[in-house]
């Protein structure tokens, strides 16, 4: 009796598709096996199923690319109850195959996976990672607003879009312009300046007043984290160029 393997993956996605799509792929096959996987024992299938391919060996290796990406991302760990052969598909790897937004959620997480201005870490993270999109996204915009007020040197009665407004305003046509406009740049990009903070603060920093994110989707709730992030970074060298600036005693 001929025994027929069958491969973690097939081999046409294996041949057509990158790295961390067939990790995926091979994840979903790992998390339905009952007890632990090894290594050895998956890739050792893997060359009885392709044996009869032209490629064995560049499908081989495109495998184990797959296996050190999932070990790379924490998505398939060392079982310490086993010997250290023996793997299991973690916490978050569960969660990935188990969820229907699993993958939206690993890339939303992806996306912040570095670290972030001192402004957003802690609070606005962990908003994050509890899944309460809404609040982060809010709280992240609320950030840049307070860091460009008080490095421009306002009042909290400063608020919103009047106050990118205002502490951006260009200068031009001999006036001197907002406390964080950049006197060197050319005129046109002072005004883009402006219209970059004002455009982020009056679409996402009162999400209950603008509906133009979806933040069931954690990718796009990532992103504009990363966009205050950028902005924030922007305000602290305005904040330098300020300062620089200043005449001293």
């Amino acid at each position: 009796m001929t025994f027929t393997y069958i491969p973690p993956v097939p081999a046409e996605q294996i041949r057509s598709l990158p790295t961390r799509d067939i990790a995926l792929l091979l994840l979903a096959h790992l998390a339905k096996a009952t007890g632990f996987s090894t290594y050895r024992g998956t890739i050792g299938s893997a060359r009885q199923a392709f044996q009869d391919e032209p490629d064995t060996g560049a499908l081989l290796h495109r495998l184990s690319d797959a296996w050190a990406w999932l070990e790379a991302n924490a998505l398939l760990s060392k079982e310490p109850t086993q010997d250290d052969v023996f793997r299991r598909v973690s916490k978050e790897g569960r969660e990935l195959v188990e969820d229907p937004q699993g993958i939206l959620r690993f890339d939303a997480r992806q996306r912040l996976a570095g670290p972030l201005h001192p402004a957003l870490e802690g609070t606005i993270r962990t908003y994050f990672d509890l899944g309460d999109y809404e609040t982060a996204c809010f709280a992240a915009m609320k950030a840049v607003e307070v860091a460009v007020r008080d490095a421009a040197g306002y009042d909290n009665a400063q608020l919103g879009v009047g106050l990118m407004r205002k502490a951006f305003a260009p200068h031009q046509n001999g006036k001197t312009g907002g406390p964080l406009a950049d006197a060197g740049a050319e005129g046109g990009e002072q005004e883009a300046a402006s219209a970059l903070f004002a455009g982020a603060i009056g679409a996402y920093k009162n999400p209950t007043s603008h509906r133009t994110v979806d933040f069931e989707d954690p990718v796009e709730a990532a992103e504009i984290i990363q966009l205050a992030n950028l902005l924030l970074r922007q305000v602290d060298r305005a904040a330098r160029r300020r300062a620089a600036a200043e005449p001293t005693d």
